[in-house]
């Protein structure tokens, strides 16, 4: 009698990729872990979630740095100088003419050598009349010794108009902090489905560990049965060998299954943080998974999705940064006005004429600076910008037509998992009773140990099947609350 041969497939999630995992958070207790304990661990020891965080921190200080252009900015400098030569004046000693008041003139006259007999002035050999009397300004009266200088100065300068920049860099970066915490929460929801995914498959490794368990049993059971009825000669050696072989197919797919369930754990231990030998305890392993109670519905407001999706909220204000950026671009053509003023300090001092002391003063005003002609090179900055900003609009808008596909197919696999479900289960009832019958008909000699083994493997099938459309169920409803931005809230 020949046995047809089967085989039995088993799913084994191996080799799944997953974030770093900190060594450092704390291991499950005894008592089963619930996939909401499995996902507060991921959150709180991811490190592409502690990167996100430390992304907002830095765009709420870029924010704060924004703001303070408003406000008048204060500088202190100083300084010291030293100079190898002093100042001179004069190269040399200086001999000034001085003048007396002539009464017959009414007014002030140089006072000159006179030929005591014309009593005309004299001239010199160079051609230019000799001072009677002069002021003597010693050289070194006007040397000032500079060897030494001190200076320092305190500056204030705010900004009165800067062509709308300060107002668009605030914009940007207000943007930029809002895009930080939407990304968090993008990938706060990646870290909770990948959670889900190798939550999951641990409970369905294990429910197939169990099944693949029953299966060896049941294969064990006839192998005794057909081995007893060959010795008291009412079954064939062939009969015997088509059980050995289907026996240790199934103890051989029942190894594969433990080891991918070994493997699965670790997968699971790694994504929620813990050392991947860490034991783990899942709360929904060994039983029936109930079913979501939420039905995906027929259609879905579009507006209110995109709205809860955080990646598109990121990525509008990335299209409000890029709008904004183009605002900045525009302030450099445009005049820029600022109000400035200073207290300044230098020792030596030439207030009081010169002396080596402190002394300073104050002086305000105001700068313009307006750009006349650069080329072009501002305009086609600006230009340039206004390029990126309808860029990432129309990514935007490429973005939101995709989401609108991710949901439709989303609630589409999510209905069809249900369905699928509610059809293995009837197939499971089918296949218990017709393992049942085929039992009974193999006890009162009715049926051939090939009936039996077709049963059980059809028994195997609708099992498995079972697992599989149970745990598609739970994984599709995860991914539709993904796709429709409500699986972090």
């Amino acid at each position: 009698m020949h046995i047809p041969s089967s085989f039995i497939t088993f799913a084994l999630a191996c080799a799944v990729a997953f974030p770093a995992a900190a060594q450092d958070a704390t291991a499950p207790a005894d008592a089963p872990y619930t996939l909401e304990d499995y996902r507060r661990l991921a959150l709180d020891s991811n490190k592409q979630l502690m990167i996100s965080r430390e992304k907002i921190r830095k765009a709420e200080y870029q924010k704060k740095e924004a703001f303070a252009a408003y406000l008048p900015s204060f500088d202190l400098n100083a300084g010291y100088v030293y100079n190898q030569r002093n100042i001179s004046i004069f190269d040399k000693d200086q001999l000034l003419p001085t003048k007396s008041f002539d009464l017959k003139t009414q007014s002030y006259e140089f006072d000159l050598v006179k030929n005591p007999v014309t009593g005309e002035p004299i001239k010199g050999p160079d051609g230019s009349y000799i001072p009677s009397t002069v002021a003597l300004i010693p050289k070194d009266a006007m040397t000032f010794d500079i060897h030494n200088v001190f200076f320092g100065a305190v500056t204030l300068t705010q900004p009165v108009y800067m062509g709308g920049k300060i107002v668009a860099m605030n914009a940007i970066t207000r943007a930029a902090e809002q895009a930080a915490r939407d990304l968090h929460i993008a990938e706060a929801e990646n870290v909770i489905y990948a959670v889900d995914a190798a939550y999951w498959q641990v409970v369905s490794l294990s429910a197939k560990q169990a099944l693949a368990t029953s299966y060896v049993d049941l294969l064990q059971s006839l192998h005794d049965d057909v081995h007893a009825m060959l010795e008291q000669g009412v079954a064939t050696r062939a009969d015997a060998l088509s059980v050995d072989v289907k026996l240790n197919a199934a103890q051989v797919d029942l190894t594969k299954v433990e080891n991918g369930l070994v493997l699965s754990r670790m997968a699971l231990a790694q994504v929620c943080g813990l050392p991947v030998d860490t034991p783990l305890s899942l709360a929904d392993e060994g039983k029936d998974v109930p079913m979501p109670a939420t039905v995906p519905a027929s259609e879905y407001n579009m507006e209110e999705v995109f709205a809860n999706r955080p990646d598109l909220r990121a990525l509008g204000q990335g299209v409000e940064a890029a709008r904004q950026q183009a605002r900045v671009e525009m302030a450099s053509m445009l005049p820029t006005v600022a109000i400035i003023g200073s207290y300044e300090v230098s020792n030596p001092n030439m207030y009081d004429g010169f002396k080596k002391r402190f002394k300073g003063a104050f002086s305000v005003g105001a700068m313009v600076s307006i750009p006349l002609w650069h080329w072009k090179g501002d305009y086609s900055k600006y230009k340039a910008a206004q390029a990126d900003a309808n860029i990432r609009r129309l990514e935007l808008e490429d973005a939101r037509s995709l989401v609108t596909l991710q949901v439709r197919q989303a609630a589409f696999k999510t209905t069809e998992a249900a369905k699928t479900y509610i059809t293995a289960q009837s197939n499971l009832a089918k296949a218990d009773e017709n393992l049942r019958t085929a039992n009974l008909a193999f006890r009162e000699g009715v049926a051939t140990s090939d009936n039996v083994m077709e049963a059980q493997t059809a028994w195997l099938k609708a099992h498995s099947e079972k697992i599989d459309a149970m745990i598609d169920v739970r994984l599709c409803d995860t991914y539709l609350s993904k796709v429709l931005g409500t699986l972090y809230q």
